[in-house]
């Protein structure tokens, strides 16, 4: 599905181009993908696009709040449209693959034993666990845990 993102660049002051239009279709396409899926998605679009283009496009769109970076430890940074809601990420430690959930409360979902005199208005958390596929493959229980859309073909 195609989206039209020409009002949400405008409204952040930010040019249109061939490559960021590319780039944000992408991760609406591919939500939670690394800089190196991005460029290949918007290769196939624009195959004169560089990957330097495609960085700095993903800066700028993260400055500008339109997109939001995922920094799971020990990974690559991830990117996604999903902004301005109070969602966090589940990563499976087997495979990967990324999950939103929504917060169970009002930003920020979680509270600081201080918060040291600042005016906390977010936090950060990413869950860690074994999503229900590789559990499957595993022999792990999956009772407990839900998980949606083809988690097999997600897995890697």
């Amino acid at each position: 599905m195609n989206v039209d993102f020409t009002h949400l660049l405008k409204d952040h002051n930010l040019s249109l181009t061939a490559v960021r239009l590319a780039v944000l279709q992408a991760l609406h396409d591919h939500p939670h993908s690394d800089a190196n899926t991005i460029f290949a998605a918007v290769q196939q679009r624009i195959p004169t696009a560089t990957l330097q283009a495609v960085y700095n496009n993903l800066n700028a769109l993260t400055e500008a709040a339109i997109i939001q970076e995922i920094k799971p430890k020990g990974r690559v940074s991830l990117y996604e449209t999903r902004v301005g809601d109070n969602h966090h990420h589940i990563v499976c430690r087997t495979c990967g693959h990324i999950e939103d959930t929504d917060c169970k409360g009002l930003a920020p979902c979680l509270s600081p034993a201080s918060t040291h005199g600042y005016a906390i208005d977010q936090a950060e958390v990413i869950f860690w666990g074994v999503c229900p596929s590789c559990q499957e493959s595993s022999g792990q229980n999956t009772a407990s845990n839900t998980h949606t859309g083809d988690n097999h073909e997600k897995c890697r």
